[in-house]
């Protein structure tokens, strides 16, 4: 990612000749200056920058496993690192001064707009101070009027009251300067009155909001684009309650159209759909965890079995850390300079590699986009689900791309075929992977490999439909089974290897599920061959 930001960031800049900025050193002051005098306006051309800054945040659920709410642990953390990130005196400035950017009326490339009310109320305060000082000054010292003690009055009276203004504008700024967004929310949780404060949720909203608006006007200030990104980890040895706070919170924070905040939430769906079935947050979703989570992840990436080259990359870097055996990387840099001094042919480049995956891309979406492809007809109606089909795809060529060696490639328009029918049927492919795997382990014939995974799945639709009771959760996240069966029948007929082929880069299929499911079938068959009445052999006498 950080990569990608630095290409962005040259590019952006080939494009409008304008450098980014920074709230450090001078920018520090410009961007003070900013705040308090100019109102920040979005306009064409911010929305046409393509440069990004990613703020990367990570929360731990277990350090906060002890608090009444976690997910208040989860915005504190977030309130945090983003005045940590730009500095406390520009937020509280904010906080005092700042303005909420609004959208340009029209295609005025202007970004910021004199705050003329601000100025004309601080030169007006300023006047009065300066005439205030000038009457108290001239009673206490002008020779004749300085018995006059009216005139002191007056004085000290215009004075007081237009430096008090000021004065109470440097109070709220230091205020905000010395007790943070998190110490104002944790004084809230650690109240004895936590429970019954109705507008606790609505203080911490609004202390989101100025964080949100804050980003949007740094946003402008920087000249690129702010997201902060939140990775969520140890989730899943939390309670089932604390779980479904922080899920809440997500949402919450992912409920505003143009939300800056992309959260990474790395669980294990084993653990976290029985957490969310045991809290109250599942009614009207029928009790069904799976579902909640799919509503709730719009961009779904379940990490595949290690293979094994990536066990042998895994186990060299262990070794390497080993000081006694370290001369391993120094004969590794020997032979890659041996080898570039003997001219050994090089890799395609990354443009190239780059260039071929959006060609593959754009071919994928076509297909997509072709209503004369029976692919178009199985999308399905859910906008979410789209998105996740989009989301999906790019990321599925990617690592097919990267494992372009091996032979037997599938095309861009399989690939996308097979994004499609993991996000429509997760579970009756999974069960259908699952007695592949099976069927491989027990070494199949040759021709195994150019059966139909319709075929396989037919011949094993009866184990599946005595676990229905078991996998009642899992089912119903599929469509429609008639379609299914023209997919993989008639449309799409994928082959158990094709299926070996995808099955390593499939990202958007809980594997979980496959897992338990074979877990399942295990046991079943151990429940049978258990039942099975053993027959014994009677020696007869002689």
């Amino acid at each position: 990612m950080r990569q990608e930001m630095a290409q962005r960031e040259e590019a952006e800049l080939r494009r409008s000749h304008q450098k980014p900025r920074s709230p450090e050193g001078w920018g520090l002051l410009l961007v003070l200056w900013y705040l308090a005098f100019y109102k920040p306006i979005i306009t064409e051309g911010h929305l046409r920058r393509k440069n990004i800054e990613f703020i990367f945040i990570r929360f731990s659920a277990w350090q906060y496993a002890g608090c009444d709410k976690l997910w208040a642990g989860l915005v504190t953390t977030l309130c945090d690192n983003i005045r940590h990130h730009f500095g406390a005196l520009p937020l509280s400035v904010y906080h005092v001064m700042g303005t909420r950017p609004r959208f340009a009326s029209g295609f005025s490339q202007k970004e910021w707009v004199l705050k003329t009310g601000t100025c004309l109320k601080l030169w007006g305060m300023l006047f009065v101070l300066g005439a205030g000082l000038s009457i108290l000054l001239v009673a206490l010292l002008v020779p004749g009027i300085k018995d006059h003690h009216a005139l002191k009055v007056v004085g000290s009276a215009v004075t007081s009251l237009s430096g008090s203004g000021l004065a109470l504008g440097a109070f709220s700024i230091l205020k905000n300067l010395l007790i943070s967004e998190k110490q104002k929310i944790e004084r809230l949780t650690n109240s004895e009155k936590f429970t019954s404060q109705l507008g606790f949720m609505s203080k911490v909203r609004n202390e989101v909001e100025v964080l949100v608006d804050f980003l949007a006007f740094m946003e402008i200030f920087e000249r690129r684009r702010l997201r902060v990104v939140l990775e969520i980890t140890s989730l899943d040895i939390c309670y089932p309650e604390k779980v479904a706070g922080v899920l809440n919170a997500m949402n919450t924070l992912l409920s505003e159209a143009n939300t800056p905040f992309i959260f990474i939430l790395a669980v294990d769906p084993s653990v976290i759909v029985p957490c969310l079935e045991q809290t109250g947050c599942m009614k009207g979703l029928a009790d069904n965890g799976y579902l909640y989570l799919n509503r709730t992840v719009t961009l779904p990436f379940s990490i595949p079995e290690m293979g094994a080259r990536s066990r042998l990359r895994f186990l060299e870097a262990a070794i390497q850390t080993r000081e006694d055996l370290m001369y391993r990387i120094i004969t590794s840099n020997v032979e890659r300079r041996r080898a570039k001094c003997q001219g050994a042919p090089a890799g395609p480049s990354r443009q190239e590699a780059d260039a071929e995956a959006v060609r593959c891309i754009h071919e994928a979406f076509r297909c997509l986009h072709d209503s004369t492809d029976p692919l178009a007809r199985y999308l399905p109606t859910s906008g979410a689900h789209v998105r996740r089909i989009v989301n999906t795809i790019p990321i599925t060529l990617r690592l097919l791309l990267h494992r372009a060696g091996t032979p037997g490639t599938p095309s861009p328009r399989a690939a996308a075929a097979w994004v499609v029918l993991a996000d429509q049927w997760p579970c009756r492919l999974s069960w259908a992977l699952q007695c592949l795997e099976d069927a491989w382990q027990s070494r199949p014939a040759p021709e195994f490999g150019a059966r139909s995974l319709w075929s396989i799945f037919q011949e094993n639709v009866g184990e599946l439909s005595s676990l229905r009771q078991p996998l009642h959760n899992v089912l119903s996240l599929d469509g429609d089974p008639e379609l299914f069966q023209t997919f993989l029948a008639s449309d799409f007929p994928f082959t158990a290897r094709d299926a070996r082929a995808f099955l390593g880069v499939t990202v958007n299929l809980d594997h979980s599920i496959r897992h338990k499911m074979g877990l399942l079938r295990g046991l079943d068959r151990l429940q049978k061959a258990t039942a099975t009445p053993v027959s014994r052999s009677v020696q007869c006498p002689h």
